[in-house]
């Protein structure tokens, strides 16, 4: 199987300017990005950013000259469309897989980016491949951060929200205050792959309903008729960056003997 990350790596962000730039443990957090996307089996990995700053602290740890900065334009809306700007000056073939692994996540296991890529290739019917991850408690459920995301029989995904899906009527009760229970929620994580073709026709969608409300870009794939394959991932990735205080543990967290 022969498939491309792609990290997406902006300079700007609300919460955390700069945020691919700040250190943990004396590197940049998007070339700990890249080091795990290296531990992958993908045949290349690219940083699209669109800031020299960025793309001049990337380095390749296996010395093989397979990873590089590309820079894109700086009015992306997301990290999707990021990539597919890439995919269109690289010139990939409409079946080429490009993973997207987000320029925020220092720990994600490498063997997820397998996961996603080999999901994806072994479903020739799927437009997209994404994880999840079993919800573990009720604040989580509840959660209107947390993306759950609810699959079809066949692991195809029906639906993403912000909102406690599948809502258990009975288990909730009448009362107002019955929290409701979390058994067989799915966490939806945060890493796709693409087929290009899919990829591109995505990005050229206008922004759906659903996808306004919700603010889940993966909604305009659903409301398109794109098919999205969602795994169980084989491990549970870390915490991700977006706030001082998750950069804060997790610096604590990699000082930590």
């Amino acid at each position: 199987m022969s498939f491309k990350v792609v990290i997406p790596a902006r300079y700007g962000s609300t919460r955390l300017p700069a945020k691919p730039l700040l250190p943990i443990a004396g590197r940049p957090m998007v070339q700990w990005v890249v080091e795990q996307a290296c531990r992958s089996h993908a045949d290349e990995v690219l940083v699209a950013t669109d800031d020299a700053r960025i793309a001049a602290v990337i380095a390749d740890p296996r010395g093989s000259g397979h990873v590089q900065a590309v820079m894109t334009r700086a009015d992306h809306a997301s990290g999707t469309d990021r990539i597919a700007e890439v995919a269109r000056t690289r010139g990939w073939s409409g079946d080429t897989l490009v993973v997207n692994v987000q320029g925020d996540e220092p720990q994600i296991p490498p063997v997820l980016i397998d996961q996603v890529a080999a999901l994806l290739a072994a479903d020739p019917q799927a437009d997209l491949a994404t994880l999840c991850t079993p919800v573990t408690s009720d604040d989580e459920f509840l959660n209107p951060n947390i993306v759950k995301v609810v699959r079809a029989a066949d692991g195809s995904a029906l639906y993403f929200s912000r909102a406690p899906i599948p809502f258990d009527r009975d288990a909730a009760g009448l009362a107002a205050e019955a929290p409701p229970r979390h058994a067989g929620a799915l966490r939806h994580l945060g890493i796709y792959a693409y087929r290009v073709d899919a990829l591109l026709r995505m990005t050229t969608l206008p922004v759906s309903a659903l996808e306004a409300k919700e603010k889940l870009e993966q909604l305009r794939a659903l409301e398109a008729g794109m098919r999205i394959a969602v795994g169980i991932a084989t491990r549970v990735p870390g915490v991700g960056v977006d706030t001082h205080e998750d950069i804060e543990r997790l610096r604590r967290e990699i000082d930590t003997p």
